[in-house]
């Protein structure tokens, strides 16, 4: 029901910053909590951030935080993930996720969500 399709990747040196976007259609995005997750290449897809349906709470995996910022804006059905001092290891494709009306507490798997987008690439060159 949930379509997502991802947008903002591209390259970037050592240091820069990027913004994705998440845009969602086809469902109420309130309903959803959005994950984000990353595949680089030879390694396996990993989690990266949870946004809870209204952004009230929020998650980062250990090696973003500090760096990364998740939120949204449901009125414009987008969800964003703000990328600062970006590092080569963070190459990967991104790729949002919706999880109905989950907390976002906690560790997640990929495989906990569905209605995942097409991904987009971000390469961080040294």
């Amino acid at each position: 029901q949930l379509h997502l399709v991802e947008s903002g990747g591209g390259l970037v040196q050592s240091g820069g910053s990027l913004r994705l976007s998440c845009a969602a259609s086809g469902a109420a995005l309130d309903h959803y909590a959005i994950g984000w997750f990353r595949q680089a290449p030879g390694k396996e897809r990993e989690g990266v951030s949870c946004i809870t349906t209204r952004g009230g709470h929020t998650n980062l995996t250990d090696s973003v935080k500090g760096r990364f910022t998740v939120s949204r804006d449901n009125a414009k059905n987008r969800v964003y993930l703000q990328m600062n001092s970006l590092e080569p290891e963070d190459t990967a494709i991104y790729y949002c996720a919706g999880y109905l009306f989950h907390d976002c507490r906690g560790h997640w798997k990929p495989q906990s969500f569905g209605s995942w987008g097409p991904g987009t690439q971000v390469t961080v060159s040294s």
